[in-house]
Parts: structure tokens; sequence; C-alpha cells
């Protein structure tokens, strides 16, 4: 098994995450988005970047406005739509949650607590129950 394969993977399945994490804060020229994923070492590249970008707007989640540039062509800047902003507010919930659990795992907190057999929020398998018979 390759590390870096691994490590990729974990990274392009937060990176949708972040990115619209980073436009929440305010309106952000790509180049800003760049740059705050360096500053949080989640480096990403323009030919990464774009194509995600423009894939989020085709879902709806992201909008943009052209601004004049005083030095060069017009610049794009995203924000999110109103259906961007749930979206975003749903994987927040999500990564929180995977997170405390994964922690729980790799602290051995899930150990000898009583807990076997009860479900959790991301079980894949639910158990069956009455209501979804």
């Amino acid at each position: 098994m390759n590390i870096e394969n691994t490590a990729s993977q974990m990274r392009k399945g937060v990176l949708e995450f972040c990115i619209l994490s980073v436009i929440q804060r305010g309106e952000a020229y790509p180049s800003d988005i760049i740059e705050e994923m360096k500053k949080a070492h989640l480096s990403i590249l323009e030919g990464t970047l774009y194509p995600l970008l423009t894939r989020l707007k085709n879902a709806d989640l992201l909008t943009y406005r052209w601004v004049e540039s005083s030095g060069g062509p017009p610049r794009k800047y995203f924000s999110l739509t109103e259906k961007g902003a749930a979206f975003c507010q749903e994987l927040e919930n999500t990564w929180r949650e995977m997170a405390e659990g994964v922690e729980r795992v790799i602290n051995h907190q899930g150990q000898g607590t009583g807990d076997a057999g009860q479900e959790n929020s991301i079980t894949e398998n639910p158990q069956p129950t009455t209501d979804n018979l």
C-alpha cells in the first residue's frame, strides 16, 4: 500500500468542504483560496481548483461576479448561494461527527464503554426497525 496515494485520497475527501468553508467567510478570488489552503498546509493547484469551482457552481452551490482589475483582466469572485451555505453547514456537521469518531478510535476511547451494538449516526447499514420495514 502506498502512503502517498492514501494521503492524497484523504485530502481529496475534504477538499470540497475546505474550499466552501473559505468562500463562506466572504467573497473569494481563486488565488486567495489557494493561499488560504497553503497556510493550512492543504496545498491545491489551480488545475485542481478551477474545475472544482466550476462543478460547485454548476451544482448551484456557488455564484460569482466579475470585478474589473486595474492591472489586468477582470477577476471572478466566488460566493456561496443559499443552497451552498446550507450544504457547507451539512458538510461541517458531518466533518465534526467523523473527526470526533476518528479521535475516539485512534485514542482507544471506544473500547469497553458498553456501547457495543448501539447504532451511531454514520453507520452504513443500520439495524432494521419497525419504522423502516
